[in-house]
């Protein structure tokens, strides 16, 4: 998902929010922790892929944005010779982002940009959108008139970016989508492919976590993301169906939307005045779960067990601290952006690209917590979280 570096800056520029993350934002820490994210971890010789060392067994539980079955990032690969032919083509790139003020999005640039320098590929752009489609369109119009010939973006609205994302595709620039598609473009034509994490796989995690923690009893509270995007959406529907299926005496007996991250907390305080008895609450991202967090412990009820998905600074810090936060289910964005850069050269050689491809959930409790951050972010945890854990 997954990283705000203020929260009272960020409710003046957020008026939208079109995912998590996207599909997502996520608390940065300190300075030192903000610099602690990787500059360059992808492997310098050898193929390009995404981090073995993921679970290679794992079923991807996710669809595409219009049902597509999803294709392991584990699959894909760029050999050695795959990538001198690509550099032989002094090929440019620009990342379009939806937001970049955020670990998600931190990584999936660090990625990115750590693939395309093997690939030889220049980036002439990143632009950071803050959740404003207007900005979005004038984004990518400024971006088109350096002629690039890759943008990989995430659009903030599917519909109202559509023609600015068709007008590349037309010019003949090669579009690699993450999480999200715009409306009407179609893969293998307009688009080369999207990628996203295992958001259905990491609703499930989230909910096999509190359940663990509730010795599979209790009344849940769900805040979800009141937008039409499928990914958050997949989360909230595979949390409360694996309700469903597995945990029958787990009831979800409160539910609250937000539209813009820094609502968690007024939407979790609201639920718990509603519902002094709520044993457990889940949260749709990390960064709204920090305000249930609080909410939480501003109402003097920190027995209750909040599980949520993406892995920033501050749920981690809680999660190894042992607080309310029990655990959740983390995407991997710094091996996105390395997928979406191995799709974008598949494109450029002429290789067939596949239109969903998804990268495996990871299960993140306090047992893992080090361990899971080092595989989210290529790099150590920070000394706070270190520290919390010893």
């Amino acid at each position: 998902m997954k990283k705000l570096f203020s929260v009272l800056s960020i409710v003046m520029i957020i008026t939208v929010l079109a995912l998590v993350g996207c599909s997502q934002g996520s608390s940065t820490g300190s300075e030192g922790e903000k610099n602690s994210m990787p500059k360059e971890a992808a492997a310098t010789s050898g193929p390009l892929t995404i981090n073995k060392e993921l679970p290679s067994d794992q079923e991807i539980l996710s669809k595409g944005p219009h049902g597509e079955t999803a294709v392991s990032a584990k699959t894909l690969e760029l050999s050695e010779q795959d990538l001198e032919e690509i550099k032989k083509g002094k090929y440019t790139a620009a990342l379009v982002m939806h937001y970049a003020g955020n670990d998600w999005a931190k990584a999936q640039i660090d990625g990115l940009k750590a693939s395309f320098k093997r690939m030889g590929i220049k980036v002439v752009a990143t632009t950071d959108a803050q959740f404003k489609a207007e900005k979005q369109v004038s984004d990518i119009e400024t971006v088109l008139a350096k002629k690039p010939d890759l943008i990989v973006s995430i659009p903030v609205d599917p519909v109202s970016t559509a023609s600015a994302f068709k007008k590349a595709a037309e010019a003949g620039v090669k579009l690699v989508f993450m999480d999200n598609t715009p409306s009407g473009l179609e893969a293998g034509k307009d688009y080369v492919s999207v990628v996203s994490a295992d958001n259905y796989g990491n609703g499930v995690a989230a909910a096999d976590i509190m359940a663990e923690k509730l010795n599979k009893k209790g009344k849940i509270g769900m805040i979800f993301h009141e937008a039409d995007f499928f990914v958050t959406k997949q989360r909230t529907d595979a949390f409360e169906q694996t309700l469903k299926d597995k945990y029958p005496d787990m009831k979800i007996v409160a539910r609250g939307g937000i539209t813009d991250p820094n609502q968690g907390e007024k939407v979790a305080s609201g639920m718990l005045t509603r519902n002094p008895d709520l044993d457990g609450i889940f949260v749709v991202w990390d960064v709204p779960a920090e305000g249930a967090l609080a909410a939480v412990r501003s109402a003097g009820k920190e027995d209750i067990v909040i599980t949520t998905i993406d892995l920033g600074t501050n749920v981690a810090l809680d999660i190894a601290s042992d607080g309310p936060i029990k655990g959740l289910g983390a995407q991997l964005p710094y091996d996105q952006g390395i997928a979406e850069a191995i799709l974008a050269g598949y494109a450029l050689l002429g290789k067939e690209t596949p239109p969903y491809v998804a990268v495996p959930a990871l299960t993140v409790t306090s047992e893992n917590i080090l361990d899971a951050w080092k595989l989210v972010y290529h790099t150590e945890a920070p000394d706070t979280i270190q520290n919390a854990v010893k």
